[in-house]
């Protein structure tokens, strides 16, 4: 089994998708993580159930609000 933060600290710099509890999809570079999986991404976008799209730039988003991970 992959622990968390050892997949983050693999995916630094690359692109990731994250989604949320609320629905939505983040597609952005980590550039940054704590041990709390709160995470930094870069040249951020990100889709909506309606599947909206929009540019978000860099976000700081906090780690309990993520559902999964995955390379993109």
């Amino acid at each position: 089994m992959v622990m968390p933060l050892a997949l983050l600290e693999k995916t630094i710099d690359k692109r990731v998708s994250l989604l949320l509890k609320d629905g939505r999809i983040l597609e952005g570079k980590l550039t940054g993580y704590d041990e709390y999986m709160n995470m930094v991404l870069e040249e951020t976008s990100e889709r909506t159930v309606n599947d909206e799209e929009r540019r978000l730039g860099t976000v700081v988003l906090r780690g309990n609000n993520v559902v999964s991970i995955s390379l993109v």
